[in-house]
């Protein structure tokens, strides 16, 4: 049995929760065990407090000592390299962002590319990460961003509730939302029977839409999923500029998983995606948008045989299922170089 210490940020951080947490028992079963570190505090929280947050690392730099691999999940300290070499014998570094662009974009040096090489390898989330790894001299592996098809799925009865259109996310990338309001609020203001529903973890500021055509709920763990199985269409507005590219499409995969047709900007592996099957529309421009929502709206049978064909897509190749024996062979890998 390999033995991995995963270090992550914290308990509810999209990428420890989707990129490391969930594969903790099916590594198992395929010979890794996988024992998760994180901060008692949450990372990006306590991280105006360097010292403190640098400290609150120590237990699991400790606890790599006595494993065979350290899986680390993204930076130790956000936009810094600090321990990460001497976090165990041998290490991965797991990136699903483009986590180098801000600091990048003021000047700095690429911290994430020397974290990258005082590690074995780096375990990409999409092609645009990979190429960038790639290009700074790392060893990458391409392991999509997954879903579990288990916990993810359709509902075995819709509420009965308005035709509802859905965006899920954080507050952070609302203003993608935003962009799109201008034909939500045309569609809206057409079809009053219709609705908008955004789940995040804060409330969003529209300027062109009413009170009365949206409903917003606040997002938790628990109840994500129920959130998403009361929409009927789930959205993924992006903007075409390397931020985006950097996404590994994780709004539009849960979306498909519960059997929902989705509306997303075509950019980086949102556009991957879409090339598996139908499973939905692109839309690159309003007009765009509205076309989409009206012909999910009006033509009854489209939606459902979308989302049909979108789950079948995730169960394929980007489930927990269907990646979990690649980050298995990553680690054998791993291991066996240089015996």
């Amino acid at each position: 049995m390999i033995k991995v210490t995963a270090l992550t940020a914290s308990k509810v951080d999209p990428s420890s929760r989707f990129r490391i947490r969930q594969f903790i028992k099916p590594l198992h079963e395929l010979g890794v065990d996988v024992s998760e570190r994180r901060p008692l505090l949450n990372r990006y929280k306590i991280e105006p407090l360097p010292w403190l947050a640098n400290a609150l690392r120590l237990p699991g730099l400790v606890a790599s000592q006595f494993s065979d691999v350290t899986w680390l999940g993204r930076e130790l300290v956000s936009g810094r390299v600090t321990f990460e070499g001497f976090a165990g014998k041998k290490r991965v570094f797991d990136v699903d962002d483009a986590i180098w662009l801000p600091y990048q974009q003021a000047g700095q040096p690429d911290f994430s590319a020397e974290i990258a090489r005082r590690c074995d390898g780096v375990i990409a989330g999409n092609r645009f990460l990979q190429e960038h790894y790639e290009q700074a001299g790392a060893r990458v592996w391409l392991v999509p961003t997954s879903v579990d098809s288990e916990q993810w799925q359709p509902p075995v009865a819709r509420p009965d509730q308005p035709w509802t259109i859905g965006w899920i996310g954080s507050w952070s990338n609302l203003k993608f939302l935003y962009d799109i309001e201008a034909p939500l609020a045309q569609f809206l203001s057409e079809h009053p029977e219709a609705q908008l529903l955004i789940v995040s973890d804060r409330q969003p500021a529209f300027t062109k839409l009413g009170d009365h055509q949206w409903r917003f709920a606040e997002w938790s763990a628990e109840t994500e999923i129920s959130m998403v199985q009361q929409m009927d269409v789930g959205l993924m507005p992006l903007q075409d500029a390397e931020e985006a590219r950097g996404k590994c499409g994780f709004k539009m995969l849960t979306y498909m998983s519960v059997g929902l047709p989705v509306i997303v900007s075509p950019v980086g592996v949102n556009k991957e995606i879409m090339g598996y099957d139908e499973v939905g529309f692109g839309a690159s421009s309003e007009n765009d948008w509205y076309a989409a929502l009206g012909r999910l709206f009006e033509e009854a049978d489209l939606g459902p045989r979308l989302g049909t064909q979108g789950r079948k897509v995730v169960t394929e190749h980007y489930s927990v299922k269907a990646n979990a024996p690649k980050l298995a062979a990553i680690f054998h890998e791993v291991v066996d170089a240089g015996r």
